[in-house]
């Protein structure tokens, strides 16, 4: 099992998530709003300051070559795949122990 990395924000949840295809920030912005529902939606303030942030911890990485022409663009690392799969994993136990809890209570 991945070491613990803590629980993750609905953002950075969803922008590694759309990482697992390189994207540049407008696309990566576009596919956080579609994963979410319309329920995150990121301003470039909000999306650079995380890409810093996951850069620094190696969870993205740059992807491909920055030129004039061509926007910078970022993917998931093996790093960033294990936060999303404890993540994961930590989602399905609140899930699991809240449906336990509620489902006793009914009863």
């Amino acid at each position: 099992m991945p070491e613990s990395t803590g629980a993750l924000t609905e953002a950075i949840f969803y922008i590694l998530l759309s990482l697992y295809r390189p994207l540049h920030g407008y696309g990566i912005m576009q596919r956080v709003n579609a994963l979410s529902g319309g329920r995150v939606a990121l301003g470039a303030g909000t999306l650079y300051g995380a890409l810093s942030t996951l850069v620094k911890k190696g969870w993205i990485e740059p992807y491909g070559e920055e030129g004039e022409d061509r926007r910078k663009e970022y993917v998931i690392t093996p790093p960033g795949r294990a936060a999303v799969e404890a993540e994961i994993v930590r989602l399905e136990e609140l899930l699991e122990n809240g449906r336990d809890i509620v489902g006793g209570e009914m009863k």
